[in-house]
């Protein structure tokens, strides 16, 4: 992946409503979701997902497929994948990563105190 699909990716993360239709997505897996469970879900007027929706699908983040009557959207899991590789390839100098959800959770729990 070039720097700038990255940067255009991570720009469209970059918001509170894509995010949320982007993780919700995801939560759907590939069977993906219609603009309008998307929008129930969300709580987000259809002019909005419709904005945000194109900006997800500019950065290839999302897919649309029709469907009988109704549009559906899925994650494109494929840049999905693409992107965290990207943002770990040289993720530790090449060691072995030992942080862990628990390690991270022990951390700021003695953050905290």
């Amino acid at each position: 992946m070039e720097n700038e699909t990255a940067v255009t990716a991570l720009s469209a993360l970059a918001h509170d409503s894509r995010l949320s239709v982007f993780r919700l997505l995801v939560e759907a897996g590939p069977d993906g979701m219609s603009a309008g469970d998307i929008g129930g879900r969300l709580g987000l007027p259809a002019s909005s997902l419709s904005f945000h929706l194109k900006e997800l699908s500019h950065a290839g983040l999302v897919r649309s497929e029709q469907r009988s009557r109704f549009v559906i959207y899925s994650a494109d899991f494929n840049a999905m994948n693409a992107l965290v590789a990207f943002l770990t390839e040289n993720c530790c100098g090449g060691e072995s990563c030992t942080t862990t959800a628990e390690t991270y959770c022990a951390v700021q729990e003695r953050e905290s105190s």
